[in-house]
């Protein structure tokens, strides 16, 4: 297939570009090319989709994945630019999306987040799921059969910029006293960017249509079990002190970012989204382990061994270990007052 990436130059575009060529498909890259990819024989188109899209004239493909839509404007823009030249569209949404995050096993029928403001171009915690609600929609009608609309879940693994997952392996393998929020059994839920990436061109393949939620089995993992893989993997003497998450509330630690994976109370269900839909269809999630080694041989490894995460190994999510020994401190006064 003659294949046209949107981006296509980091993260999960990057291990799309990857499959694709590995599978012995076409590919053009238009992006503003600052990240040069290492995959073969790839074609480049430089510009910015928010201006450059004529660029693109003339050109027909099979298929163009979008891995960079984040405005309506930007999606319908490039539906517009590409009618007629292209057989088929994947755009990569997102579950966040859902209107509810309260609710475990919702499916792609489940309400959507509807914006109070639906021309606003701020993209913060609160917009970014309506947002995607309407770049999903501004696809609508804009092809002869329907676009392929994949909606992951957390994404990980090896050149994640997040450092959500990557905080986790790392921390374990530091050893030493860990804080872990709520208990062992708190559900998880990723997919790694190599999973995706493979599903996604064999979608194309297979002339998949429709939505579908690109995440693992529901209660496939815990927070529990990737800590203590992560440990069997690391070889460290981590000791995991579970604290509960009222006491992280009012301590002012934040949900999903000083402490990777958790969200307080019933909102913990929407790492439990079903995605039977795309598992049905060929969706591979591999196991744990694996994606705990790759990503912690990928930190170790980019920038000259330097680690990677950002300025100085500094990772872009977690405690910083004085403060998480001040919340241990805290959390052993606490549990002293109460035995």
């Amino acid at each position: 297939m003659e294949l046209l990436f949107i981006g296509g130059s980091r993260f999960v575009g990057k291990h799309a570009v990857l499959e694709a060529v590995a599978r012995g498909h076409s590919v053009t890259l238009f992006n503003r090319g600052n990240q040069p990819l290492p995959a073969g024989d790839l074609r480049h188109v430089q510009g910015d989709r928010n201006s450059d899209l004529e660029r693109l004239a003339g050109e027909t493909f099979d298929a163009v994945i979008d891995t960079s839509g984040y405005l309506p404007k930007q999606v319908r823009a490039s539906a517009e630019a590409l009618a007629g030249r292209v057989g088929a569209y994947l755009f990569v949404s997102s579950i966040s999306v859902y209107a509810d995050q309260t609710t475990p096993h919702q499916d792609e029928e489940a309400p959507l987040v509807e914006l109070e403001d639906p021309n606003v171009e701020e993209i913060t915690g609160e917009t970014y799921g309506g947002l995607k609600v309407l770049c999903e929609r501004a696809l609508v009608g804009s092809f002869p059969v329907p676009p392929l609309v994949v909606r992951p879940g957390l994404v990980v693994g090896p050149d994640d910029p997040t450092d959500r997952f990557t905080y986790w392996p790392v921390r374990i393998g530091r050893g030493g006293e860990v804080l872990a929020p709520n208990h062992p059994g708190l559900p998880v839920q990723w997919i790694d960017a190599r999973d995706l990436a493979s599903w996604m061109i064999g979608g194309l393949e297979r002339g998949e249509q429709g939505t579908f939620n690109a995440v693992s089995q529901v209660d496939r993992f815990s927070l529990g079990g990737l800590l203590e893989a992560s440990r069997r993997i690391t070889g460290s003497d981590a000791r995991l002190t579970w604290v509960d998450e009222e006491f992280l509330l009012d301590h002012e630690v934040r949900p999903f970012v000083d402490q990777p994976l958790w969200i307080p109370g019933e909102r913990a269900n929407f790492l439990r989204i079903d995605g039977s839909r795309a598992h049905a269809t060929g969706l591979d999630i591999r196991p744990m382990e694996d994606t705990i080694s790759d990503t912690l041989e990928w930190y170790l490894s980019v920038g000259s061994g330097q680690p990677a995460g950002g300025e100085g190994g500094a990772l872009k999510a977690g405690l910083d270990p004085e403060r998480e020994r001040e919340l241990l401190t805290a959390w052993r006064a606490i549990c002293g007052q109460r035995s």
